[in-house]
């Protein structure tokens, strides 16, 4: 009998790897597991310790399956070489990541793609999104991430910055710039990691927001309302430059449900253009946080 050959879908994110293994001779899952990525330890003999937490899975993948697995997708946060063999920018995580070759690294074939690229393959792959050809996703956490598809194709742009929605301005006067420098961005209207800010200090995090909310605090409500609208507005602009079928809504955020997405769709029906009465889905993303690795899945079996 012939050893099994495989492929991998991994998900790395600052602390947690989330992976896949996958039988593509008969469409079966085999295995996931989620693994710590290491990413504040030290580096051994020169390997980053979550390219050594990668090499491990592999390793007793192989051993304990008695397969043979012949390809590595491979989703994180920057921006992915357009050959696909490298993440070429990455502002202030995973520390030497950028430009390190993980083909040359675990000696077979290798994918990278950005995490939310992913999200949006798996959404499509076989989540809410499936069979659909033209979405927009957004992903709501520490940040906003986002991704397009376009006539079946994902949208990546000349440098691989394209569905990067979280980075669009959403109020030209603010003070504040993210990352990117974009003043009044998305992602600083509704991210996790700006919320202590926009609350003076009194939520350190979105969940704290969202207790404070169930229990009608006035102070909660308010911020939440302009966080929605905020992201109503960022979600009628993608509808009227894309045209898409539905926008996919994911990330640790969009599990507070109808919280979130009860008031958009009421400010969407204020906001949103809508030629003969179409109006665009807004759908809740189905794979939750597994998504990233069923997307770098499906990326690994795309033709090069």
């Amino acid at each position: 009998m012939s050893t099994p050959r495989c492929i991998a879908g991994i998900d790395m994110g600052g602390t947690r790897i989330k992976a896949v293994l996958h039988n593509a001779a008969n469409d079966e899952e085999i295995d996931r597991r989620i693994e710590p990525t290491g990413d504040t330890g030290e580096a051994t003999n020169g390997t980053p310790p979550w390219a050594s937490a990668i090499r491990n899975l592999i390793e007793v993948w192989e051993g304990q399956h008695g397969v043979i697995i012949e390809a590595v997708g491979i989703a994180c946060p920057g921006l992915a070489a357009r050959d696909g063999r490298s993440i070429e920018h990455l502002p202030g995580k995973l520390e030497g990541l950028v430009g390190f070759n993980f083909s040359d690294f675990l000696g077979r074939h290798c994918r990278m793609i950005n995490d939310a690229h992913a999200a949006m393959l798996g959404e499509v792959d076989s989540g809410v999104a499936q069979g659909m050809s033209d979405v927009v996703m957004l992903t709501l956490g520490t940040g906003v991430g986002g991704a397009i598809l376009s006539n079946g194709q994902l949208l990546r742009g000349r440098i691989g910055r394209a569905g990067h929605c979280g980075h669009m301005c959403v109020d030209a006067w603010a003070e504040e710039s993210g990352v990117t420098g974009t003043p009044g961005s998305l992602e600083i209207a509704i991210g996790n990691y700006t919320v202590e800010a926009r609350s003076n200090g009194r939520f350190p995090s979105t969940l704290d927001l969202i207790n404070a909310l169930k229990h009608n605090d006035a102070e909660a409500v308010a911020i939440w309302e302009r966080s929605i609208e905020a992201l109503a507005g960022g979600v009628t602009s993608l509808i009227n430059i894309l045209d898409p079928q539905a926008v996919v809504i994911g990330g640790g955020i969009a599990e507070v449900g109808d919280l979130l997405f009860e008031p958009l769709k009421a400010h969407l029906n204020r906001m949103e253009w809508r030629p003969g009465g179409h109006a665009v889905d807004i759908l809740h993303a189905s794979l939750g946080e597994w998504a990233g690795a069923i997307g770098a899945l499906a990326n690994i079996q795309q033709p090069k």
